[in-house]
């Protein structure tokens, strides 16, 4: 973006972002939005960063001839998939990207749900149709400890989480980022969660891609989930139960484009799709109520127990 955007109505606010997908495979996107991070946190924003790494993790197990396996857009995690999870996201991506952020200053720092005990989690099941799958060392967070957040925030620093957490059973687990995220965003009230995605947003009538909600409202939202499927399934829950412990916003941005996050947070450009919270008293929404939009173009290729320092 040439223009400098005014950023002022923004100081205070918290937003967790979870980058993921293209986003990190290209170095052009990744360049951008570590220039939306930093105008960001210039102008006040206080932000926390959660990553994922599926293909860096898928290529590495390619290469040890371990499986990749997917159900229900989660990946299965044994023993020795855990072991690579570990070491490629904290001891690869999470570097890759700290380094990144921090090229035009001492900004970003990279921490684990494990560190400090930041994320406490729990055996998660998978749901196909109807019934729960075993997926092995794949968590769901129960407890968020934010005294650590707060205290790198309060500092100027932006944290980089990496989604892997220990559970009370001593057990390390596999957290998928967007749960990561949601779980971040619920423990710190979070004005604004962004997920960006490899997709526009929500598709009204998937297959077809010419048309995405721009809005959703949380009852809408959890009538819509357990028709979605892949990727999508996860997103959406995560949004969902982020904006139902408090989170002001969920937004699914497309991080194919540039600057994605500077334009969710301004509201400008294409938006993605956001869930918000119900009106208050008013009836569940229909789809042919949600607010929809064109699909834009395909841009180039190129429930949580919270606990913290602060007291709140």
């Amino acid at each position: 973006m040439d223009d400098t955007p005014d950023l002022t109505p923004f100081r205070g606010r918290t937003v967790v972002v979870k980058l993921g997908g293209s986003a990190m495979a290209d170095r052009t996107l990744l360049r951008t939005f570590a220039q939306d991070v930093a105008r960001l946190h210039r102008a006040g924003v206080r932000l926390v960063v959660a990553h994922g790494g599926g293909p860096q993790i898928n290529a590495h197990l390619e290469k040890l001839g371990l499986p990749v396996t997917f159900t229900a857009g989660l990946r299965v995690t044994t023993p020795e998939t855990m072991d690579v999870v570990r070491m490629v996201l904290a001891g690869q991506v999470q570097r890759d990207l700290v380094g990144l952020l921090n090229e035009d200053g001492p900004l970003a720092v990279g921490i684990t749900g494990e560190d400090a005990r930041l994320l406490t989690a729990a055996k998660r099941l998978a749901v196909l149709d109807g019934d729960e799958v075993d997926i092995g060392l794949v968590g769901d967070v129960t407890r968020v400890d934010t005294h650590v957040l707060r205290a790198l925030t309060d500092s100027g620093l932006v944290p980089l989480v990496t989604g892997i957490g220990r559970g009370t059973d001593g057990q390390v687990y596999n957290i998928n980022a967007d749960s990561a995220a949601a779980a971040l965003a619920a423990g710190l009230r979070a004005d604004h969660l962004v997920i960006l995605t490899d997709v526009p947003g929500l598709y009204a009538d998937w297959p077809r891609r010419d048309q995405i909600v721009e809005h959703l409202t949380v009852t809408r939202a959890a009538e819509l989930l357990p028709t979605l499927s892949g990727g999508m399934a996860p997103k959406l829950e995560s949004c969902l139960r982020a904006v139902r412990a408090g989170v002001g916003r969920a937004q699914l941005l497309d991080g194919r484009v540039p600057h994605a996050l500077l334009h969710g947070c301004l509201g400008t450009g294409h938006t993605g799709t956001s869930v918000v919270p119900d009106p208050p008293d008013t009836p569940p929404n229909h789809l042919e109520d949600d607010t929809c939009a064109s699909s834009p173009p395909r841009p180039p290729a190129s429930s949580v127990c919270t606990t913290s320092g602060s007291g709140s």
